[in-house]
């Protein structure tokens, strides 16, 4: 495989830093830098500006409307993204659910839901994980019993769904409910859009202990989901539920993120000094650093492969678990490291003594938000199917076992 991009891919790369040296604003890029965090209008503003330029769903299709970029261009676009600042597109909407419509939605939902999506008439949240249905997601709870009355046909669900990420500001769920439980568990489970705005859901914050409103629980009692809001075949969420899970496993290990801390880690490294001496120079401290650049780079090598295979119709498969896996221990090991560069400058902070968003803070400002993206980034092997979750996958898939 080739991975020296041509002529023309570096001359699209110059697009892209053009496009954001012009269209990224310059105080949502300090935010990001800075692990401070953005608000809705925040996320939003960047949602815009790429819905506008036409590269906001950089992955789906041409006819739904995507740029129709090859494998490379996609590629190049999230690391120039990354490594300038930029925020993180909110990815239920247009990473995930996106692609589970453009695939096995009806014609009608593609026509509706899609454009929503683009445009942010939707915010969409993830409503997979329960309290007794984490990793092991096929033994979902929640329920959607089809009724019919003169209104037409109709679910009502009821249950429970946590760990729902950004809820607080989404009008849309997508879900996983049971629809049969007469049948092996995988096989009573669709995937049903649920309004959030609808009598009887109610959303409950989880605080973390940064003091950050991040996740929530949701609460479902006796609400009404149209027929219509059913995804593909009823009974057949969970085939629908693993090819979303491939995407999300593939965003969460984060490429281009991990290679804009590295060059932060190695900025601060260079800046910092140990014993009289930049921390650079610290042979310990540098063979961390180049073990770390060491496994990006192979993980950069498969990601190109994983982008190859789903550009030629294919679904990424146990390449998209070792992504998962290798992606969020590098991103845990690069917070670990900005950490233990600045010291103890990066013990948390009390909100009380400073404005709770890192932007007052004592020593260099590299510090400010250290712990807080270190034990933010401890949820990453788990989230999205736990590490372990995603080693047994690898098993069976590749070894058989």
């Amino acid at each position: 495989m080739d991975l020296n991009f041509t002529p023309e891919e570096e001359a699209f790369r110059a697009s892209v830093v053009r496009f954001l040296d012009e269209k990224l604003p310059a105080r949502l890029s300090a935010k990001v830098r800075n692990g401070l965090r953005l608000t809705r209008r925040d996320m939003a503003e960047w949602h815009a500006i790429l819905n506008a330029q036409g590269w906001l769903a950089n992955h789906w299709p041409k006819e739904y409307g995507g740029p129709g970029w090859n494998t490379a261009q996609k590629f190049i676009f999230e690391n120039e993204c990354a490594l300038a600042g930029a925020p993180r597109i909110v990815p239920f909407g247009v990473n995930m659910l996106g692609p589970v419509l453009i695939k096995y939605g009806s014609e009608a939902q593609k026509r509706y839901w899609l454009p929503r999506i683009l445009d942010g008439s939707d915010w969409w949240c993830q409503g997979y994980s329960e309290p007794g249905s984490g990793s092991d997601l096929a033994s979902v709870k929640t329920t959607a019993v089809r009724s019919f009355d003169a209104e037409g046909a109709h679910y009502i669900v009821n249950g429970q769904k946590t760990w729902t990420t950004l809820g607080q500001h989404a009008n849309m769920i997508f879900c996983l409910v049971r629809t049969a439980n007469d049948v092996r568990k995988q096989e009573g489970i669709s995937f049903l859009l649920v309004d959030m705005n609808a009598p009887g859901v109610e959303v409950r914050p989880i605080i973390t202990l940064d003091g950050e409103h991040e996740i929530n629980e949701v609460f479902f009692t006796d609400v009404r989901v149209p027929v219509a809001n059913l995804v593909g075949e009823e009974n057949k969420g969970w085939t629908y539920a693993k090819y979303l899970l491939t995407y999300e496993r593939t965003n969460i290990a984060g490429l281009g993120f991990s290679m804009a801390a590295l060059a932060r880690l190695r900025h601060v490294a260079a800046k910092l000094t140990k014993n009289g001496r930049p921390l650079a120079d610290d042979p310990l401290f540098a063979a961390r650093i180049a073990r770390v650049e060491i496994d990006l780079d192979n993980m950069k090598t498969t990601n190109l492969r994983v982008i190859a295979a789903v550009a030629g119709g294919g679904v990424p498969g146990a390449e998209s678990s070792m992504l998962k896996i290798r992606g969020t221990e590098i991103r845990q090991e690069i917070s670990s490291l900005m950490r233990r560069a600045v010291g103890p400058y990066a013990q948390p902070f009390i909100d009380a003594l400073v404005d709770g968003y890192g932007e007052s803070h004592v020593g260099p400002e590299e510090a400010a938000s250290a712990a807080t993206q270190y034990f933010n980034n401890r949820k990453l092997s788990i989230f999205g199917g736990s590490n372990e979750i995603q080693k047994n996958i690898i098993s069976k898939m590749i070894l058989g076992l």
